[in-house]
């Protein structure tokens, strides 16, 4: 009895040690697959949306940091806001996005905002758009800030592009 649970151990352990070798084509084909890293982040109540994407890198060293708030209030209105009840709801929407990298390989950034209340059935009245197609060795130290109707009183404004 003895010998014969030894001879199914060994039969067993044969057989997983044939399957574990895969073939070359396998191998060859994992090879081909390109570095992918993507992330989206769409805030529907701001009516904003952000892109970060690398491909094809050799070297990836990031540190991104998003926050997407809704700072929606029941007494403004009711149980569902999503933007189109009046100004009180869309002005507390944010996404905001913080981007720290360096990069051997392709980039892909891009944000866009739209008016998350809509005039007709289905557009929305587009506020403005960037992208950048990014290739090579390069650092990347981007914040991306998207608020609806000048939201969040009481801060200090960031000049862009400032007069010297």
């Amino acid at each position: 009895m003895r010998l014969w649970l030894i001879l199914v151990a060994v039969i067993i352990t044969l057989l997983s040690l044939g399957a574990a070798a895969m073939p070359e084509s396998f191998y060859t084909a994992m090879g081909r697959i390109p570095n992918i890293e993507v992330i989206c982040v769409k805030n529907y109540d701001a009516g904003a949306s952000i892109t970060e994407a690398y491909g094809n890198f050799e070297y990836l060293d990031k540190e991104t940091q998003l926050a997407s708030r809704t700072y929606n209030s029941a007494e403004y209105c009711g149980d569902d806001c999503r933007g189109d009840c009046g100004d009180d709801c869309s002005e507390r929407a944010i996404l905001e996005a913080s981007i720290s990298s360096g990069v051997i390989g392709q980039a892909h950034l891009a944000w866009q905002s739209m008016d998350p209340a809509h005039e007709d059935e289905a557009h929305h009245a587009f506020i403005g758009r960037s992208v950048e197609e990014l290739t090579g060795v390069f650092s990347i130290e981007k914040f991306i800030q998207l608020w609806s109707n000048s939201t969040a009183p009481n801060i200090t404004s960031l000049y862009w592009l400032p007069c010297p």
